[in-house]
């Protein structure tokens, strides 16, 4: 067979242990044809072969972002960026540059605004002085608190409070309305409704879907945001990710992009399971499964919150948060039937993914899936926890003795990368930072790694991540939870494949592999770590097909 491609004079990293490093590789018909010499490859040329030099620069199998939010990211791409804004002065010069920009907007919609952009909790009344007439409201960087001001709090009908399910609020004020601030999705919802963009929302927040669907203009206007969210990632190397936020909705949509030629990376979509459902609801999750199928679009895997995040102290902690006695947090679900819903998860086949932040959710979590397994039997099931950003040193071995995955994120780590250590002193206490944001240790207790950016929370810049992972100093009395370039890369393809039970397709370079790839634009063995966050994508390939060349590298 003739290569269609082939990528050679590259440092080829397989992360396939039969065959870890090679000089080249071919593709053809959207798979991995060979994998090895640079004689070897090129013996596959035909007079229409691309040949591709890759001077040297590594080449890996294709990112696997193991937990992003794509539709989510890809319509925040046109909105109002405060990453890095501080101060009153600062907000009101961007929320008022952003508003003469776009006059007909129904809700001016900011992203990444720190807890302390303000140096203190904001207030409706702080957003009221920057616009007052007009909707606006902010995002926290973890998408867990929104702060609006009272036209949108109005228009939203929330203005006077609203009965929330159990770990959402509407925070009040000492006048008896509502303060500004909307904790969890629930709760500020009705705010992000007035973009237009709530059905969008649903899977992540509410578990369920559009009533009636979208038209066909909405869908276009929706697949559109979606495209621009597939670039950017493929912009990043990524050719395969697991997303977070969904439903059959996405799944359709998705679709359809795949059979229009517009898809260029593999998702994975989950059912979300949210508190307040029967069992039957499962019903949905596993006829997505069975309607998802192929290499494309998939679903195959539930996904709940255990807990919300510590910034807002809605993480579920075994012992209290600084300054506040008896508060800990609440989990979201009740330990005994949370084992319940598990089980049955696990009953029909499906992988299980919980976000547990706080050291007692991730306990929990550990539990429901050590139930599961003694109730089902043991089976190759692969669930996951995703962040674990305190666990109890007591529960550390669980995970690997139970084959859990931990699905975290390097960037998170406050200090590693944008988010400040001082974000941690105010809800961590000191002598809790040797159980705050594992990754070493939890692989030397043996578990899986997945790594991963949460995007939008965090740039989905795998490069950052990389570096995040390998220069991330320790904390105060804590263990160094830096682990080597290899196990880094690993937990960002391999590991992240056979987490998303994807590695039969993807996730290795060996021949009959998917042909995901992507091409480092230097050396990375050879560059300092602290430079690695500053590299680029030379190359993205996806089944064969070129989703992202840089410019300045010719192909």
């Amino acid at each position: 067979m003739v290569a269609e491609m082939i990528v050679t004079n590259a440092k080829v990293l397989t992360m396939d242990e039969g065959r870890p490093r090679a000089e080249a590789v071919a593709l053809a018909g959207g798979r991995i044809l060979a994998v090895g010499s640079r004689a070897e490859v090129q013996a596959l040329a035909g007079p229409s072969t691309r040949m591709v030099d890759a001077g040297g620069r590594t080449l890996l199998p294709g990112f696997v972002e193991s937990h992003l939010h794509l539709v989510l990211g890809g319509n925040e791409l046109t909105q109002l960026q405060l990453g890095g804004v501080q101060g009153f002065g600062a907000l009101v010069a961007a929320f008022r540059g952003y508003a003469a920009a776009n006059p007909g907007l129904p809700l001016l919609m900011a992203q990444g605004a720190g807890y302390d952009i303000l140096g203190r909790p904001a207030t409706r009344h702080d957003l009221d002085r920057v616009i007052a007439d007009r909707p606006i409201a902010m995002m926290a960087p973890d998408h867990h608190t929104v702060w609006a001001n009272t036209a949108a709090l109005r228009a939203a009908g929330v203005l006077a409070g609203a009965v929330m399910p159990h770990g959402h609020e509407v925070v009040m004020g000492p006048d008896g309305t509502a303060s500004g601030e909307l904790r969890e999705f629930e709760a500020f919802g009705p705010v992000l409704a007035l973009g237009g963009e709530a059905h969008l929302q649903l899977g992540i927040a509410t578990g369920g879907e559009p009533e009636p669907w979208p038209d066909a203009a909405q869908r276009a206007r929706d697949k559109d945001k979606i495209a621009a969210g597939l670039a950017h990632c493929a912009a990043h190397g990524i050719t395969s990710m697991v997303n977070m936020d969904g439903n059959r909705y996405t799944c359709v949509l998705l679709r359809e992009m795949a059979e229009e030629g517009r898809l260029t990376a593999r998702v994975k979509v989950p059912f979300h399971f949210k508190p307040h459902m029967a069992l039957a609801e499962l019903d949905r999750a596993t006829a997505m499964t069975a309607e998802f199928t192929g290499e494309w679009v998939t679903s195959g895997f539930v996904k709940m919150f255990m807990d919300g995040v510590v910034d807002s102290r809605t993480a579920y902690m075994l012992n209290d948060y600084p300054g506040v006695p008896g508060h800990k947090g609440e989990p979201l679900f009740e330990h005994a039937r949370f084992e319940d819903i598990c089980t049955e998860i696990d009953r029909r086949g499906l992988q299980i993914a919980v976000h547990a932040i706080g050291n007692g959710a991730v306990r929990q979590t550990i539990d429901g899936y050590e139930a599961a397994r003694a109730r089902n039997g043991a089976r190759d099931a692969r669930h996951r926890i995703e962040h674990i950003e305190l666990i109890d040193r007591a529960d550390v071995p669980r995970l690997g003795a139970l084959g859990i995955t931990a699905s975290v994120q390097p960037p998170h780590a406050p200090g590693a990368m944008d988010f400040p250590l001082e974000a941690m002193e105010a809800v961590i206490p000191q002598d809790r930072w040797p159980d705050a944001y594992l990754c070493r240790t939890l692989a030397e207790h043996g578990a899986p790694l997945a790594f991963a950016s949460d995007w939008p929370v965090t740039d989905v810049s795998v490069m950052r991540g990389i570096q995040a992972a390998l220069t991330r100093l320790p904390y105060a009395g804590a263990p160094d939870e830096r682990v080597g370039l290899e196990e880094v890369l690993r937990a960002y393809t391999a590991g992240g494949a056979w987490a998303a039970h994807m590695d039969g397709l993807t996730g290795t370079l060996r021949e009959g592999m998917a042909a995901d790839l992507v091409l480092i634009d230097a050396d990375i063995e050879s560059l300092p770590a602290g430079r690695i966050g500053a590299t680029g994508i030379a190359l993205t390939v996806c089944a064969g097909q070129t989703t992202y060349s840089n410019a300045d590298f010719t192909v």
